[in-house]
């Protein structure tokens, strides 16, 4: 019989444990690591989620990788042409883990009514276009279709239509500058069959997506001919490698560039999340540790009689502290316990009712994501229980210095 723990069972399920000295301590104890363990999971399911949410939002209008031409133009606007005509288009088979590729032009154009003007950059799509991102951003009725006639249907931002003062099934100009400056722009009146709201306001402010076929026409390209291909990939932990990969497949008059690069200043911004979340753990099972060993060392205190009952009875010192180590563990799982119940319970809640609004001109998303995984959440527990454990050792060593004549005489 394992009877460290049947005396560590013994002492918890006591009424006399429970009214002791030590049970505010303990109490204090418990709740630290409750705490701790809530802080964590916050800290951990928003980092996370932050990070995803603004990675998937770029990734949605630029691609994890995008080729281009090799040329000087630092501009949104697509300049030289490219063929369709590749190896790699319209599937990229040189490269494995590549989940799709589309063609696409951009140009900067100027939307115009009675009363105002906004500068945006019409995005012109094509048939091979993935609208999955955008149908999760959509608030107003539909992505546009282009794989049949061309057509000016085109979907627009929340936030330029609230500025532009449009409204869903809308007309509006949008005129388009020549190559000649001193000849009349062209334009095109769109009809606006989809308002989107990704959150991310630079790019909200800045992208209308319509057909392709106008762009190639106003810029006197042929059928074949688009500004930039977006590469998507399955693995987003792999972007550097596929990226590197993609570049050496390609011909030497492209050049590509990953999502990381194009928007470097982003991307080092949120991996600061990364170094936020390390400090939080730490940080915070030091205190609940610190804690644990305040509460065991209470017990040992208390029960310096009972040890020394039990070294004259022929228990060894390690056998006396595994029954005090047992005892701090259920402290420990005890917490851990409601640590979870009480982090669970915000992170559904915020998943779910969106409790906690966040500025998106300043965190590119309108409320804090949260990130749920079992994986980091068993990670956690089981992480805090072992290093709290090995916290304990050290203090537990105190239990070797205790003579048992002295502790059977101690009051």
């Amino acid at each position: 019989m394992n009877y460290e723990y049947f005396i560590a069972k013994r002492i918890i399920g006591s009424k006399a444990y429970k009214s002791s000295i030590s049970a505010p301590i303990i109490k204090i104890g418990i709740a630290a690591i409750a705490i701790g363990i809530v802080v964590m999971m916050v800290a951990i399911a928003t980092g996370i989620g932050l990070q995803q949410k603004i990675r998937d939002k770029v990734v949605a209008f630029n691609g994890h990788v995008t080729i281009t031409n090799y040329d000087s133009n630092n501009s949104q606007e697509s300049v030289v042409p490219i063929s369709t005509k590749q190896d790699f288009y319209p599937e990229f088979k040189s490269v494995e883990g590549i989940k799709h590729i589309q063609a696409v032009i951009t140009k900067f154009g100027i939307i115009r009514t009675e009363t105002d003007f906004e500068g945006v950059v019409l995005k012109g799509v094509g048939g091979d276009y993935d609208w999955s991102y955008f149908k999760d951003f959509l608030v107003e009725g539909r992505v546009p279709y282009y794989t049949k006639k061309l057509n000016e249907d085109v979907l627009i931002s929340q936030y330029i239509a609230n500025r532009m003062g449009f409204k869903l099934g809308d007309r509006f100009q949008m005129f388009f500058k020549k190559e000649d400056a001193e000849k009349l722009p062209n334009i095109i009146t769109y009809h606006i069959v989809g308002i989107y709201n990704s959150g991310f306001q630079d790019l909200d402010a800045t992208y209308v997506i319509g057909d392709i076929r106008h762009m190639q026409r106003i810029n006197n390209w042929a059928a074949d001919q688009v500004g930039d291909f977006e590469v998507f990939i399955n693995d987003y932990s792999e972007l550097d490698k596929k990226g590197a990969a993609i570049y050496k497949a390609l011909p030497s008059t492209l050049n590509s560039r990953t999502i990381s690069e194009s928007y470097y200043s982003i991307f080092e911004w949120i991996k600061i999340f990364d170094k936020n979340i390390y400090g939080i753990i730490g940080i915070m099972i030091l205190v609940a540790g610190i804690n644990m060993i305040t509460a065991l060392l209470v017990l040992i205190l208390e029960r310096t009689q009972m040890i020394g009952i039990l070294k004259a009875l022929g228990s060894n010192n390690w056998s006396i502290r595994k029954l005090f180590l047992y005892n701090a563990s259920y402290l420990i799982v005890l917490g851990l316990f409601w640590g979870n119940l009480l982090g669970l319970g915000l992170l559904f809640a915020q998943k779910y009712f969106k409790l906690f609004p966040l500025d998106p001109s300043v965190y590119y998303v309108t409320e804090a994501p949260v990130f749920i995984s079992v994986g980091y959440i068993l990670a956690l527990n089981i992480g805090t229980l072992v290093l709290c454990l090995l916290m304990l050792l050290v203090p537990s060593y105190i239990i070797t210095k205790i003579s048992p004549v002295r502790a059977i005489r101690f009051e």
